[in-house]
């Protein structure tokens, strides 16, 4: 038997994976003629393929890498936790060290009266949790009524039937009879995309007020929850204008409607803060956490309850919960996780030393003649391709074509930038630093360059009428 290792070559690795791996969000059948690329290593914000190329990781992966590939001591605490206590659950009256010692972190870290988790394995879980809570939580308030949970179009809140249901992009909801009932959705806060001639502060509220329209519809009695990311991370990183939150906040005041903060990609640090949701200033009942929790290193996720949403689940038996809550390979490497991120000031390196690069060089890029605009909060930014900047046009041709031709020049440049339709998104590591992120500037430059010549050479640069 052939052993499968990365000294293979490249052409048998590929039809291995080819032969036997469905990948996600994928065409099997055309990725396959293509050949995947391999990824054999990664050390701080830089990946190596089975080729030898150097690729510079803009995108942490799926926005979670957040301290960086090659950490020894990520893999030092695992190999000794599987040692004392490869696993265990949390069912039957029972704990272990690593999970009490993480909670108590995150109860340090998250802010005001959220000192309550409940873990899952991923962010996807993690929502199918919150889903369950909220309504739960409102039937023990005599309220059960309350069971209709309000979201956003374009949102991105996992993959499982849940998950997805919670989400509001159109491409998912046509596979597999979604969204569940229950769900309801309104309009994104996308105001380079939607806006038209409405300034953003008109467009913000308008944007907020249609969630109180949407409990009127559907009725107070009826809404138990809303949940939103602070930033639109697999939506296209759309920061909201400032006059979005705290109208969002004002109505799930009045109403008596549970908010719930999606930390999945804006939590730890992503935003320059521990928590998305500090950056832009609202206040949640439960917070979605997974991705930088760990930074990717072990698969874990979970919700951040606060303390009256929890005395009152407390009280019950709530008959929810995954064979792998609160792993204790997995909570042992996210609390070592927090520890390099509290003991090497990375909130500050976000802050004064990898977001002010980010920033200059986005800004930069920006004025590319294939970008419209930018969006950019901390560690997280996108440049919207158009035909027409002045008007934030759209392209004639189908959405995502120019941005499809703008991350494979990105590939060949051996840069990771993804793309969101037409949107080029960035997501580096926080580890990044300003000689990088300026390695970052050069390498996506080429590529938009070549991106546009392509399109103009293809008579492709038209606005959609």
């Amino acid at each position: 038997m052939v052993t499968i290792s990365s000294q293979l070559p490249t052409a048998e690795l590929q039809a291995l994976d080819a032969a036997h791996h469905m990948h996600p969000f994928s065409n099997q059948l055309k990725l396959a003629e293509r050949g995947a690329r391999v990824i054999t290593r990664g050390e701080g914000v830089w990946l190596t393929d089975s080729e030898g190329n150097r690729i510079l990781d803009g995108m942490a992966g799926l926005w979670c890498v957040n301290v960086g590939y090659g950490r020894d001591s990520m893999a030092e605490v695992a190999a000794k936790q599987m040692r004392e206590l490869p696993y265990y659950n949390t069912f039957f009256m029972t704990t272990h060290v690593p999970v009490i010692a993480l909670s108590a972190k995150l109860a340090e870290v998250a802010p005001g009266d959220l000192n309550h988790v409940f873990y899952a394995g991923s962010g996807s879980e993690a929502n199918d949790t919150n889903i369950r809570m909220a309504r739960v939580y409102w039937a023990q308030k005599g309220k059960p009524s309350k069971q209709v949970i309000i979201s956003r179009k374009n949102a991105y809140h996992g993959s499982t039937m849940a998950g997805a249901s919670l989400g509001g992009m159109t491409p998912m909801h046509e596979q597999g009879g979604m969204p569940i009932p229950g769900i309801h959705h309104i309009d994104q806060p996308n105001w380079w995309a939607e806006g038209g001639a409405l300034s953003p502060e008109e467009f913000g509220l308008e944007r907020a007020r249609q969630l109180e329209q949407a409990i009127h519809d559907l009725g107070e009695d009826n809404v138990a929850a809303f949940i939103a990311e602070p930033v639109q991370g697999a939506g296209g990183v759309i920061v909201p204008p400032e006059s979005y939150w705290p109208e969002i906040q004002r109505i799930c005041d009045k109403y008596e409607i549970l908010l719930i903060a999606d930390e999945v990609i804006c939590g730890f640090g992503r935003t320059g803060n521990w928590f998305g949701s500090q950056t832009v200033g609202w206040k949640p009942h439960i917070m979605t956490i997974a991705k930088g929790l760990s930074s990717g290193y072990m698969p874990i996720g979970g919700s951040i309850v606060c303390d009256e949403v929890a005395e009152v689940i407390n009280a019950i038996e709530f008959n929810h919960g995954y064979t792998y809550s609160g792993h204790p390979v997995c909570s042992a490497v996210a609390l070592e996780n927090l520890r390099i991120m509290q003991d090497e000031n990375i909130l500050d390196h976000v802050n004064n030393v990898a977001g002010p690069a980010l920033h200059a060089a986005v800004t930069a890029l920006s004025e590319h003649p294939l970008v419209g605009g930018m969006n950019i909060k901390g560690m997280m930014a996108s440049l919207p391709l158009s035909p027409n900047k002045e008007t934030r046009a759209k392209f004639a041709m189908d959405t995502g074509t120019a941005g499809f031709m703008c991350r494979e020049r990105c590939f060949a440049n051996n840069l990771v930038m993804r793309h969101v339709g037409d949107r080029m998104i960035i997501s580096p590591p926080l580890v990044i630093t300003p000689e990088e992120i300026g390695i970052f500037q050069k390498r996506a430059q080429t590529a938009l360059d070549e991106t546009y010549k392509a399109l103009k050479d293809g008579d492709m640069l038209k606005a959609a009428s």
